[in-house]
């Protein structure tokens, strides 16, 4: 047995942390030093280790030996990696039974601020790639399209009601109360990968949905009482209208509906638009009626929006678009 008492072998900060600890497994049954013993033998942790960066420098595998194919399939990694922080964001909301105007601003601030760094970064695609590069080695890729983005379609549903993702066309041909299944079945991405001649749809479209719409749906139906707009009529009635909360919802629908869809517009523009015939998108996605938020005329929270906001939604940021790549 030591001569020493315990309190003078360790300090009082290094007690008081083995005592909370003890309190954390006993409850459990678990033997403090059982663990303590593992700690003793493992590794002390480095960076890269932590991030696995190894692994993550590794993803790049391009299809081509053209050199701007490495640009083109790292910056989509990097867009996948902020939409998982924004759907980080969003699973945070979701669970808020009783919310508060405060987290509710924070969260969808956070969500903002992510899509903004993507809108803000878009040039790395409309600028950072020769163009003839990626002419070339986009038909190695086909039926592969940025189309294709799961998390992306997530993000929408877990932004708002089901209903305002759907054809209105459609929906209402449904009738007044039809079910998630039937709703899914109407959502408007289905017409963003359609062969133009026919109508039919693209083989893009068809692996896609072979993928991931049983997981969708069921997307859909964990977030009908957990979307943004769901959870904003949780709050009290004074602060549903509280101005910060209508800034952050309305910055949103912008960031996900126009700003980003129009700047693959711009990079389409850009990179396949061929007076008087254009290049068809990779995966045969008709860009030209799908990119353009004027056209597809998605909105998160139309009941924010003035009559004639939603009339010109996306008008003028297209046509300045058009101008700019125009005058290159």
């Amino acid at each position: 047995m030591s001569a020493h008492p315990v309190s003078d072998e360790f300090s009082p900060a290094v007690l008081t942390q083995l005592r909370r600890l003890q309190e954390k497994y006993a409850p459990d049954g678990q033997d403090l030093a059982a663990y303590l013993e593992g700690l003793y033998h493992a590794k002390y942790v480095n960076y890269w280790d932590y991030i696995e960066l190894d692994t993550l420098l590794s993803l790049q595998r391009p299809l081509t030996n053209i050199p701007d194919e490495r640009i083109f399939i790292m910056y989509h990694q990097i867009t996948e990696l902020y939409f998982k922080l924004c759907l980080c964001e969003y699973d945070q909301i979701s669970l808020l039974r009783e919310p508060t105007l405060q987290e509710i601003v924070l969260r969808i601030g956070r969500i903002n601020r992510y899509f903004e760094n993507l809108i803000d970064s878009f040039d790395v695609m409309v600028d950072g790639m020769d163009k003839q590069q990626f002419l070339q080695f986009r038909m190695s890729l086909m039926p592969a399209s940025g189309f294709q983005s799961v998390q992306y379609r997530m993000i929408e549903l877990a932004s708002t009601a089901l209903e305002n993702l759907t054809d209105a066309e459609k929906r209402k041909a449904l009738g007044q109360t039809p079910d998630d299944e039937k709703m899914f079945g109407c959502i408007y991405w289905q017409a963003g990968a359609t062969i133009e001649e026919t109508g039919a749809k693209a083989l893009t479209l068809i692996e896609f949905e072979r993928k991931y719409s049983a997981e969708l749906l069921a997307h859909a139906r964990a977030y009908r009482d957990g979307n943004v707009w769901a959870v904003v009529q949780r709050l009290p009635e004074e602060d549903r209208h509280h101005p910060r909360l209508l800034r952050a919802l309305k910055q949103l629908d912008v960031n996900v509906n126009i700003n980003w869809p129009l700047m693959h517009f711009k990079s389409a523009v850009r990179y396949l638009q061929r007076n008087p015939a254009d290049v068809p998108a990779t995966g045969g996605t008709n860009w030209r009626s799908y990119l353009p938020p004027k056209f597809q005329r998605r909105i998160f929270y139309p009941q924010l929006w003035s009559a004639q906001e939603l009339e010109d939604w996306g008008k003028s940021w297209v046509e300045s678009v058009l101008e700019e790549v125009a005058g290159r």
